[in-house]
């Protein structure tokens, strides 16, 4: 997939109301951002780069295997595919929406 369809992948899983509540950045680099507004009502999810309570790092292959479940965010830390700054408690709660 590319970041079009990722972010519109995303948009899906998130919803109206991803109980978030705060915001988040994948930065893919050169490939561009997805942000997801969690505190926005109803959540909201675009390719914005905007501050973020939490930034993960990741290649645009990494966030498909996520998305495509056959990389669980967990196990992508810990095997430094992805990298987060921020609120790690945010990095979290993701496991929830994606």
């Amino acid at each position: 997939m590319n970041l079009e369809a990722c972010t519109e992948a995303i948009r899906t899983k998130v919803g109206s109301d991803s109980g978030l509540a705060a915001t988040l950045k994948f930065d893919c680099g050169a490939d561009g951002v997805i942000y997801i507004d969690g505190k926005s009502t109803p959540n909201t999810v675009s390719n914005s780069a905007g501050e973020a309570d939490c930034t993960v790092g990741i290649t645009l292959e990494n966030l498909n295997a996520m998305l495509a479940g056959d990389l669980e965010p967990a196990n992508g830390f810990m095997m430094g595919k992805l990298k987060v700054t921020g609120d790690m408690s945010v990095a979290m709660r993701l496991q929830r929406v994606i």
